[in-house]
């Protein structure tokens, strides 16, 4: 077995080399230890990778309207009124009001106006301002609102009189939420069609974690290119191929990497063995059916089940991902690896196909501790469906942005493939919305890939 060095991470590793495997494995060792993530007030130990700084909730839960000083309420009034510069706009947080309580000074009036205004610029910072119901496709279950409740936000900002602090420390950590404020920043009040699509995908990036985690995996579907990161630098790309238009389009979560399968089977679902008439047509040929890979049962009743044995043939190529969630939406390879090459490649039925998966994997198996490259590897050439568990898992985003820094780094404008912008820059037209529903109640549609393309 030969080696390669891979810088990842900072560290030069020594990678063992798969003989004439199709692609390379990932790095031997472990990824390096996380640099500390930016403080917050009060900051609680991490609970999971995907878990960003925390601000401690005090023993009491603590009320939406809290006692303010005029100086307190003073440095509100003062974020407030450049929040513009975080894409957010003065006129959503009832500004004429404060002004008016800090006029009249301490009291009722004073702690009902700053009280409102700080929890609805809270809300928005950490949550994001577009309504779920804009929010197409979208299934991620934002931490940041239980973590960082927002009474216990106002107590801390209150008494540490640090208003200004406590809210700019609910900002994304990710870099391309500051490139994209930058942008923003130097965007012509005249040009509105960008300055509004810039808004927009900031926004995207408050309905995230605060804080991705230190190790993960994220891919941006309008731009069909999957990125390993680890302390917010990529150090590995991989196009994709993601879900068609329509029905089959490749919706939006956070999940966890919980095993590497190597070999996998594919259990081809109902809506293709019999919708699509496969099932028949493999019963009617069975030497077709073996040729592929293909074990076909009919039951009693009837049932036709359909499952493709492990092999360079099976559409989901020699390995996936396990990251179980409701949508059976996971990263897996293709044995159509040329389609990697189209420019176009919104081609599957929901799946994220994904170049050179199986280097993807072994990394993915090494940084989780379930197998060394070297055990990956022969695990990988021995056609039997292995599944290497992750002790260590790692967290999966699939996001959608129209704007974001390309893999180069280069801020880039890509392809609304879905429609999904309209609705978003529409909710920034309106006023802004109130107690906001913090979870989706779109349908959830099972995706399924399939051997079409």
């Amino acid at each position: 077995m030969t080696k390669r060095s891979i810088l990842l991470g900072g560290l030069l590793l020594a990678v063992p080399m798969a003989l004439n495997a199709q692609e390379s494995p990932g790095p031997e060792s472990i990824l390096p230890e996380p640099a500390s993530s930016e403080p917050v007030p009060n900051p609680a130990p991490q609970a999971s990778p995907t878990v960003g700084p925390v601000v401690q909730p005090l023993p009491v839960r603590q009320p939406l309207v809290q006692q303010w000083t005029v100086a307190d309420a003073q440095a509100l009034l003062a974020v407030a009124e450049k929040i513009g510069e975080e894409g957010l706009s003065p006129s959503d947080y009832a500004l004429p009001a404060l002004r008016d309580a800090i006029a009249q000074g301490k009291g009722e009036a004073l702690d009902q106006a700053a009280s409102k205004t700080f929890a609805w610029l809270a809300e928005d910072l950490r949550d994001g301002r577009t309504p779920m119901d804009a929010r197409r496709q979208w299934f991620v279950e934002d931490p940041d609102a239980d973590r960082m409740p927002t009474g216990t936000l106002m107590a801390n900002a209150l008494e540490t009189h640090d208003v200004a602090g406590v809210l700019a420390g609910l900002n994304p950590t990710h870099p391309d939420y500051a490139r994209l404020k930058q942008e923003l920043a130097v965007t012509p009040e005249t040009d509105k069609e960008r300055r509004a699509l810039i808004r927009a995908n900031m926004d995207r990036w408050r309905w995230l974690a605060r804080d991705l985690g230190n190790q993960y995996l994220i891919t941006n579907v309008p731009e069909m290119q999957l990125r390993l990161t680890v302390n917010d630098k990529i150090v590995r790309t991989y196009r994709t191929i993601v879900g068609k238009p329509g029905r089959t389009a490749t919706p939006q979560l956070a999940e966890m990497v919980e095993g590497v399968i190597f070999n996998p089977t594919w259990t081809v679902p109902q809506s293709i063995v019999k919708g699509e008439g496969l099932g028949a047509r493999l019963l009617a040929n069975p030497a077709s059916a073996r040729a592929k890979g293909y074990k076909v049962t009919r039951g009693a009743d009837g049932y036709v089940s359909v499952v493709q044995q492990p092999g360079p043939n099976n559409s989901l190529g020699l390995v996936k991902l396990d990251m179980p969630n409701p949508h059976a939406i996971f990263l897996h390879d293709t044995p159509s690896r040329n389609l990697f090459q189209q420019d176009n490649r919104a081609l599957s039925h929901g799946c994220i196909r994904t170049e050179r998966a199986l280097e993807m994997a072994i990394t993915m198996a090494i940084i989780g501790g379930g197998a060394s490259a070297d055990e990956a590897v022969a695990i990988s050439k021995s056609r039997e469906y292995t599944r290497v568990p992750m002790t260590k898992q790692v967290p999966v985003y699939i996001t959608y942005f129209t704007m974001a820094q390309d893999i180069d780094g280069k801020l880039s404008t890509f392809a609304d493939l879905y429609d999904r912008d309209a609705p978003v820059l529409k909710s920034f037209e309106q006023p802004r919305k109130a107690n906001r529903a913090r979870r989706t109640d779109e349908e959830v549609v099972e995706i399924v890939d399939d051997l079409q393309t």
